[in-house]
């Protein structure tokens, strides 16, 4: 990849206040390679020193935004959780597929040819678990759309620190993790824990890609992609990030 196309880059972003998303905004404000172009639904509260643009539009006019910005690639970070979105099946869908899958095809439109999404491990539409099924049901389905390079990124436990809603569980899960992690081996092993800024690393360097195809990322392959996204930036002379 050559210095100036990374130097000319802009990059989409959709769910910028959840943990990867604001990851994703820290690392990208702290150098100067690539220009991060938020799009929201309401205003939201950006990380002290964000340095990025920010657009707030209803999703039925995100595609208008991204048309107008033209960036190289977009990273989907959105998702909800089963409190916030009030233990109700139909408005946890309407964000973790009905707006991602709305946000593709708006992007699809406006002809952007790389899509990163952020999935969970354990994705299956066939899943007994409707958190995991309806994970499985919008990777399916972006699938489908027709970009020409599509990455899935499939985390386990996000290790992080969250500025809203840590729930029990999950707190238990990370102080639980340094013991556990060991343990979950073989098909388990993508449960385990990652920061969310190795993800959020990971996702910027798979959004520069350049093979065509469709790609699942568990745990260690996003560790991998984030480790080639900092060594491309130090051999760029940005080690800020």
């Amino acid at each position: 990849m050559s210095a100036s196309i990374l130097d000319t880059t802009r990059i989409a972003l959709v769910g910028s206040t959840g943990l990867i998303g604001r990851s994703v905004i820290d690392i990208c404000s702290a150098g100067d390679k690539v220009r991060i172009v938020g799009i929201a639904r309401r205003e939201v509260a950006l990380p002290q020193g964000a340095r990025m643009e920010m657009f707030v539009a209803d999703p039925s006019k995100w595609g208008e935004v991204l048309e107008a910005v033209r960036p190289r690639a977009l990273i989907c970070a959105l998702g909800t959780t089963w409190k916030k979105a009030g233990k109700d099946e139909a408005a946890f869908r309407a964000v973790d597929y009905d707006l991602v899958l709305s946000t593709a095809n708006a992007a699809k439109d406006a002809g952007i040819q790389n899509f990163v999404a952020v999935s969970a491990a354990g994705a299956d539409p066939s899943s007994k678990n409707f958190y995991m099924r309806v994970k499985g049901e919008a990777e399916r389905d972006l699938s489908k759309v027709g970009f020409k390079r599509l990455d899935i990124l499939r985390p386990g436990l996000l290790r992080g620190a969250r500025h809203n809603d840590r729930r029990l569980a999950e707190r238990l899960g990370i102080l639980a993790s340094p013991i556990v992690d060991p343990l979950l081996g073989g098909k388990w092993s993508g449960y385990r824990s990652i920061m969310a800024h190795t993800v959020a690393e990971a996702a910027l360097g798979l959004s520069m890609r350049q093979a065509a195809g469709r790609f699942s990322h568990d745990n260690e392959a996003m560790l991998r992609a984030a480790r080639d996204w900092r060594h491309k930036l130090e051999r760029m002379g940005d080690t800020e990030q």
